[in-house]
């Protein structure tokens, strides 16, 4: 039996649906949440490794980023990629069509800040890029699918390790402060933790002005960061929103565990990871709640 963290209490972190995976779709859930981002506004997403097509696409987000007058905002990778430099990163930036609807920045490209995790049990820090602070407002946009670490990708890891700069990216890998000669290796509880005491430090650097949108589609096992990721094996679901990413991550898990195309490739993926226990750390840390009242905007 499948158990789901929906609940109807009305004092519950609203979570607004919609299955329609289109720029109207992505626009009502955005006008749902009744969020007014001030000042100079980013919008983090993942601009997509060269030769991956599921990253969510410049035609579907355009109208959101351009009504938000927002500025697309990416770090570089750690790994070997189109994306590891920010020569490379920008050609991948251009070429995927993101220059073509809006201002873009490369966070990292000029150097990296440490920004302080409080009350963490992994980091002390966490290492993003130096244009980190020049924005008032984060508009979280993340496409969730699975991963080949963290078991899945949403929220949290868009502003854990997809806020990092390439450094701070190998130190949420290393599971800890020290960065481990393969980063890579380190061991997996200490990652997923490491990476929700970081999206806890970004989200509180920000004093919490941040919205969060999860575009379900594409379900693959494999991220956008991989450049030959494995085919969706289920339908598309949905685009989820919420103020709080603890919310909209378990909201989506859930609904991937209930859904009627039912995938057990990427909930497979998603438990040989322990991908769950990102979640699980980021309720200790304070960062949000897994109880949600999910708010079907097709049904109003």
């Amino acid at each position: 039996m499948v158990v789901t963290h929906q609940t109807d209490y009305p004092m519950a972190a609203k979570v607004y649906f919609t299955r329609d995976i289109s720029p109207e779709g992505l626009m009502r859930v955005y006008e749902a949440l009744g969020a007014r981002p001030q000042g100079k506004v980013a919008v983090k997403l993942s601009s997509g490794e060269g030769g991956n097509t599921h990253y969510l696409q410049p035609s579907l987000i355009k109208d959101l980023v351009q009504r938000l007058d927002g500025t697309i905002v990416e770090c570089n990778t750690a790994y070997p990629g189109t994306r590891n430099t920010s020569e490379r990163h920008w050609q991948t930036i251009r070429e995927h069509g993101f220059t073509d609807i809006a201002p873009c920045d490369i966070q990292d490209e000029d150097g990296e800040i440490t920004i302080p995790v409080e009350g963490g049990r992994r980091i002390t820090g966490d290492i993003v890029g130096s244009h980190f602070p020049n924005y008032d407002y984060y508009a979280v946009l993340s496409h969730f699918k699975g991963h080949v670490m963290g078991g899945f990708g949403g929220a949290l890891k868009n502003i854990s390790i997809g806020m990092a700069s390439a450094d701070g990216k190998r130190r949420l890998h290393s599971g800890g402060d020290k960065i481990l000669d393969n980063p890579f290796a380190g061991e997996q509880d200490a990652f997923l933790e490491a990476m929700a005491e970081a999206a806890t430090a970004v989200f509180n650097a920000l004093h919490g002005n941040m919205l969060f949108i999860n575009v379900m589609n594409n379900l693959s096992v494999d991220c956008d960061c991989d450049w030959h990721p494995a085919a969706p094996e289920m339908a598309d679901i949905g685009i989820a929103a919420s103020l709080d990413p603890v919310a909209v991550d378990q909201a989506c898990v859930d609904m991937v565990y209930v859904s009627k195309d039912h995938n057990d490739s990427l909930i497979e993926r998603i438990e040989s990871r322990h991908g769950i226990h990102i979640i699980e750390h980021a309720v200790e840390m304070g960062l949000g709640s897994r109880e949600y009242q999910l708010i079907d905007l097709d049904k109003r």
